[in-house]
């Protein structure tokens, strides 16, 4: 399998984790600008912002800490964009937190890291 195939059923899985804890997948591969967020859900009046990382067995880095100063500082400015030209005008929407949820796969299972407010600005 491919690294975008793995990209898209770790996306894929992370979805379905949001949606089982009552969020609402709002977007997917959201592209603002120059910048990208793999995950946009909801739950009440907090937006989430969720990096999705993979790993293959064997790799130097696990998920978590293959995500790079540069890497965080590229989605602080994301979160600042998808505030200031979509979710400030929202009804209801109190805040924006960035998380990141590491996926492995164990063939077909794939288990779920999730930390929520991983990056802080």
């Amino acid at each position: 399998m491919d690294r975008r195939a793995i990209g898209k059923r770790a996306e894929d899985a992370v979805a379905i984790y949001l949606a089982a804890r009552g969020f609402d997948v709002l977007a997917r591969n959201l592209r603002l600008g120059a910048l990208e967020l793999d995950i946009v859900a909801r739950q009440g009046p907090l937006v989430a912002i969720v990096e999705v990382r993979t790993r293959g067995p064997g790799s130097f880095t696990g998920p978590f800490a293959s995500v790079t100063r540069e890497k965080q500082r590229r989605l602080l400015r994301a979160a600042e964009r998808l505030w200031r030209d979509k979710l400030r005008g929202m009804p209801d929407v109190a805040r924006v937190r960035i998380d990141v949820a590491a996926v492995t796969f164990d063939g077909d299972d794939a288990r779920i890291a999730y930390h929520a407010g991983a990056i802080v600005g």
